[in-house]
């Protein structure tokens, strides 16, 4: 086996190289050492640099690396390589390590992972792979594995992790001590114990710190409480991640439709499911739908192509509006030239309330008993901003043009498209929501078509009105 060079060698073996530079990116240096290393390698390099990284640097370095190298990092890595690091990562980076990783390994390191973290990798495969992949695992692992991909895709069932320790509620506080410090195949970390009936309904649960201060003799069920929110494991993992929120929660007990323990959902989970919705949300209002940085230019245009297909459709739309006064415009050039700073306005405006409204219509701060309120002061923010830009446009369209008469029509144009921008950036998403189409994927397109038009025949409408033209 090769290894680097002397200036490499020179490094104490037993000290890890700062993998970020300042900005918090991974350093060019760092990424420059590991593929030279991948070059020659110098396995032992890797296993030493990267063998006990956290699973997040590990997926930041992989996201860093190309395709080529990041295959060959971790085949050089072998039984070292944290399969965990996977999750850290996009789909698409995922996708090219498993498929170049033989089924067999993949196996083996996925019974080494929390359930939870087993799922995720599992979920995005095909399901001849998946299944092949399943088979190897112990029956009992196979079953428990298999039970969570059952689940609905984003459902709690499918972020929930199987481990976890539940007691029945006539143990003592002594032999529940006992049990947790001689059984092996607890999971490496909880904060709570759940107690059971022999059916595995759930009765309750005991945080660890009240079963530290309390005497051994003393019967689990004289200071269990009852579960804090367990949460229903076909439950969307967005409303899951709300109950946390709302209830300041660690963790939660995961229970089927009989209300029989299944799982466990902790606060590490939640906030990626929180980053992921609020991910979801910004891509989908820019009509990019699930695309990742790492995708290739064709699954970019293929996420991409659609939305902009529907916006050449409405932009035909808000065309044919200002067809039907090209004979006005003919007239008085200057109409071409206000006419897109009220639509840019009106759009800007509305994409502001459209914003806001759909997230909190995410967050559920927006809500059938606010709605009325929201709309309220959305149409005054409208009405103020209309104003207040419409005394700038009219005294600078008048003094551009030398025309008084223009710039108040110009103002008279802004004033209106600003409302119904506000209007529509609230009203479009409420609508949408209730007719049970998601705010976040359609809201944009319908809010700026809305802008444009009104934008245009407003304007257009008054000046040939005003001007007889």
């Amino acid at each position: 086996m090769s290894h680097l060079d002397d200036e490499l060698l020179t490094d104490p073996r037993d000290a890890l190289l700062e993998i970020y530079n300042e900005e918090g990116d991974v350093s060019a240096e760092f990424l420059d050492q590991i593929d030279r290393a991948i070059e020659q390698e110098d396995s032992a390099f890797l296993r030493e640099q990267m063998g006990n990284r956290h699973e997040s640097e590990i997926g930041d370095v992989l996201e860093s690396l190309d395709p080529t190298s990041r295959q060959s990092l971790v085949r050089l890595l072998g039984a070292d390589f944290d399969l965990t690091a996977l999750t850290e990562v996009d789909e698409a980076v995922r996708l090219d390590i498993i498929n170049s990783l033989p089924n067999e390994q993949i196996a083996t390191a996925i019974s080494a992972l929390d359930s939870d973290d087993a799922v995720y990798i599992l979920e995005d495969l095909d399901d001849e792979e998946r299944e092949d992949i399943l088979a190897k695992l112990p029956f009992t692992e196979r079953i428990r594995l298999s039970r969570s991909l059952d689940y609905p895709e984003s459902s709690a069932g499918r972020r929930m992790q199987t481990e976890f320790v539940a007691v029945p509620p006539y143990w003592t506080v002594g032999q529940t001590i006992d049990y947790m410090r001689e059984d092996d195949n607890l999971p490496h970390s909880f904060s709570q114990i759940f107690v059971v009936d022999p059916t595995f309904r759930l009765l309750g649960a005991v945080d660890l710190d009240q079963i530290l201060r309390t005497k051994r003799q003393t019967k689990i069920e004289t200071i269990m409480r009852e579960t804090n929110h367990p949460i229903d494991a076909e439950l969307d993992q967005e409303e899951a991640a709300q109950v946390f929120e709302q209830y300041d929660l660690l963790s939660a007990a995961v229970v089927d439709s009989n209300g029989r323990l299944v799982g466990v959902l902790t606060i590490d989970d939640v906030v990626d499911v929180i980053h992921e919705e609020a991910d979801e949300d910004i891509k989908r209002m820019g009509g990019v739908g699930d695309e990742e940085l790492s995708d290739n230019v064709v699954s970019a245009v293929r996420s991409r192509f659609g939305w902009l297909l529907i916006n050449l459709g409405t932009a035909f739309l808000s065309a044919s509006v200002i067809g039907l006064f090209d004979e006005s415009i003919s007239k008085m050039i200057a109409l071409a030239v206000l006419m897109p700073i009220v639509a840019s306005m009106g759009g800007n405006a509305g994409t502001q309330t459209m914003t806001v409204t759909v997230r909190a219509l995410a967050t559920r701060d927006l809500d059938i008993y606010n709605a009325a309120r929201i709309i309220r002061r959305e149409a005054g923010v409208g009405l103020f901003n209309g104003f207040a830009f419409a005394i700038l446009i009219a005294i600078a369209a008048g003094l551009w043009f030398n025309n008084p008469q223009l710039g108040g029509v110009v103002a008279a144009a802004m004033v209106i498209n600003m409302f119904v921008a506000a209007m529509a950036g609230i009203l479009i998403p409420l609508l949408l929501q209730r007719a049970g189409a998601d705010p976040a994927i359609s809201s944009s397109v319908f809010v700026t078509t809305t802008t444009d038009v009104i934008g245009f025949f407003s304007f257009l409408g008054i000046a040939t009105w005003w001007f007889n033209i």
